[in-house]
């Protein structure tokens, strides 16, 4: 599959500097845009979703029951839509100053991709992240609960053992020496541990829960028998799914297989960069993927919502 070349007049981006004029090196080089997942809420989002999309905080709070951004760190209930509302919004005040060759989400940031490209109504969008947010938050205390760690400085293999000693789930692999396992909060606590003996930093992650783990799996079958009854379209460039790091062929099977499947995000932006993107744009809350892209794609350039907007692209 290949999603890009540099356009008419473009040039490749260097590494090793940074770049003034964000929106002409977008311009001027493929991109991709990014869509996050959880954790990666900030208290504006609220504010931005009121702003640029207040017709959407109208309809997600009718559909959640409550405004979810009250409550967006208690309940992944809540910080699902919160977060997918607020990247749609981020979305709406990007999608003029760049034109993108592809488009990924981090989990949740799936629905929010694909959203973009046109393979979803932005309808059924809201409300399968209000229903996966439900099932996932139900599914999670079903089974005890749990959260996640993030363990720095290691490989695949060194952090699948990690786990594989502690019962937990090796659910990220989010850049190079950046894994993320999932699980209950004890047997993350005795990975943590472990983890500290070979030499390796550890922290928890901001989630409330043990995504893309066995505890997620009583969500699986009614997500799937929810997106049953969805339209979906060819979308206007590829969205590539993180479970796979390949452009969706099934965005019915795929989403809902998708929850106890580990994500594979640096193999994501690593297939990107070798179909020919070579900048990114992180559209949601935050700067999380605009950070991860030049880890996992060193010489590509990326920017937040926040850098673009304010005419900076950083390049790694």
């Amino acid at each position: 599959m290949r999603v890009a070349t540099p356009p008419v007049g473009g040039k490749r981006l260097a590494g090793g500097r940074r770049v003034a004029h964000g929106e002409g090196v977008l311009l001027a080089n493929p991109t991709a845009v990014l869509f996050p997942g959880q954790g990666s809420q900030m208290p504006a989002m609220r504010e931005l979703v009121a702003s640029v999309r207040p017709d959407l905080l109208v309809k997600v709070t009718a559909l959640v029951g409550e405004d979810p951004f009250r409550r967006a760190d208690e309940s992944t209930r809540f910080a699902q839509p919160a977060i997918f509302c607020a990247s749609l919004a981020g979305w709406e005040r990007v999608r003029d100053h760049v034109d993108p060759v592809a488009f990924a989400g981090h989990s949740l940031g799936e629905l929010t991709a694909l959203v973009a490209a046109g393979a979803l109504h932005e309808r059924d969008g809201l409300r399968l992240v209000v229903l996966r947010g439900l099932l996932m938050a139900i599914s999670g205390e079903q089974a005890g609960g749990g959260t996640m760690l993030v363990v720095r400085g290691t490989t695949p293999p060194h952090a699948a053992a990690i786990a594989a000693r502690n019962g937990v789930t090796l659910a990220n692999d989010n850049a190079p020496g950046e894994l993320v396992l999932s699980g209950a909060r004890d047997a993350l606590a005795a990975a943590a541990a472990d983890a500290a003996r070979d030499g390796l930093r550890t922290a928890q992650l901001d989630v409330a829960g043990a995504f893309h783990s066995p505890q997620m799996q009583d969500a699986v079958e009614p997500f799937r028998e929810a997106l049953a009854e969805v339209q979906f379209a060819v979308p206007a460039v590829p969205v590539l799914a993180c479970a796979t790091a390949l452009a969706f062929v099934d965005p019915r099977e795929e989403l809902a297989a998708a929850l106890v499947r580990p994500v594979r995000w640096r193999e994501t932006m690593v297939a990107l960069a070798a179909d020919g993107v070579q900048a990114f744009v992180d559209a949601g809350p935050g700067r999380v993927l605009a950070g991860l892209a030049p880890r996992c794609a060193p010489g590509t350039g990326a920017a937040s919502l926040d850098m673009l907007l304010g005419d900076l692209c950083v390049v790694a």
